[in-house]
């Protein structure tokens, strides 16, 4: 459910109609019955809210939304729209009570709605997000976001566009420290194998550049030179079709026309600017590298628009879509 001060709880409110998600998965709700309920008269859903205590009491449908709770009652006494400890506990206690359930294989995957990085670490928890939290759970320590834009009229790609960040909650100025050799391969791994997953035979990788025109041999920086150069290599090596160092604001306006399926930005912005631009309510947050199928809609909790009965949810229905599809695949 996410933060329920934010958008979190009307989003999945407003996707729950849209009969695609009900065809795709049978989905329930971990978080607390009586928000969403809230959510719910505020949003004029026409069903109800049922309460439920494992996942396989969930019989979801376009009138009824099952909800495990997971969360202390006293999120009930928060105002909306505001950044608040409870808030950030309650995002918490969902997301760790449904990854739990993912690794036990419980359930099949797992879509969440936005946290407030402030309540999160309000509330004692100091994860820079969703996807640090989640990788520890599972143990794993090579793990990735990628943005994904499923086919829609932005791009000229019958299958989308997925963009891997190498650094991603850094200051800027600690990005360049965050750079390597290894790493660079190791996204660039992580968002072949995610493409191959989406059966795309020869996936079209192209790696951004970090210094304008690409360092411009070393007259604006020399990273290219000693990290990305050789990344790509040692990726071309193992038979992945990438290229660069590319410039990172023509190489989007590439992969948008169909040039290339999926792209490596160096640092956060490098990478969400352009898919946010291109698509925002359209494009979904995966995790990779997890042992569980993690999505996430693209976009914050917006508290300037939270509770206010007027959330766009279309983000919410490709997360959710987007995940059944990877689990499919998985097991096929």
């Amino acid at each position: 459910m996410g933060d329920p001060a934010g958008i979190g709880p009307e989003a999945i409110v407003g996707a729950w109609r849209n009969a695609s998600i009900h065809d795709s998965c049978r989905p329930f709700v971990v978080g607390h019955p009586e928000i969403l309920r809230r959510a719910a008269q505020g949003m004029g859903f026409p069903g109800e809210v049922r309460a439920i205590t494992s996942p396989m009491e969930a019989q979801p449908s376009l009138e009824q939304i099952p909800c495990l709770k997971a969360v202390c009652d006293d999120v009930l006494a928060m105002a909306p729209a505001l950044v608040d400890a409870r808030g950030g506990q309650a995002a918490y206690d969902s997301l760790v009570t449904a990854a739990r359930m993912a690794i036990a294989r419980e359930i099949a995957c797992v879509v969440t709605a936005p946290l407030h990085k402030g309540a999160l670490w309000l509330a004692g928890h100091r994860y820079p997000g969703h996807t640090e939290l989640l990788a520890e759970l599972c143990g794993v320590d090579r793990f990735a976001m990628l943005l994904y834009l499923p086919p829609c009229a932005a791009i000229r790609s019958a299958q989308g566009l997925a963009i891997v960040h190498v650094t991603l909650h850094k200051a800027l100025r600690d990005v360049f420290a965050g750079l390597t050799v290894e790493e660079i391969v190791a996204k660039t791994l992580l968002l072949d194998d995610f493409l191959h997953r989406l059966h795309l035979a020869r996936p079209r990788i192209g790696v951004c550049a970090l210094n304008p025109h690409a360092g411009e041999d070393g007259l604006f920086g020399n990273e290219e030179q000693l990290l990305i150069r050789p990344a790509v290599e040692r990726v071309v090596r193992q038979c992945i079709d990438a290229s660069g160092p590319l410039p990172a604001d023509t190489l989007i306006a590439r992969a948008r026309d169909g040039e290339f399926d999926g792209v490596v930005a160096m640092y956060h912005d490098q990478g969400h600017i352009p898919i946010k631009l291109l698509a925002m309510h359209d494009a979904v947050n995966v995790t990779l590298g997890l042992p569980i199928i993690r999505t996430s809609v693209a976009h914050g909790t917006a508290f300037d628009k939270a509770w206010q009965g007027r959330v766009e949810s279309s983000g919410m229905v490709a997360a959710i879509v987007t995940a059944a599809r990877l689990a499919r695949q998985q097991n096929a």
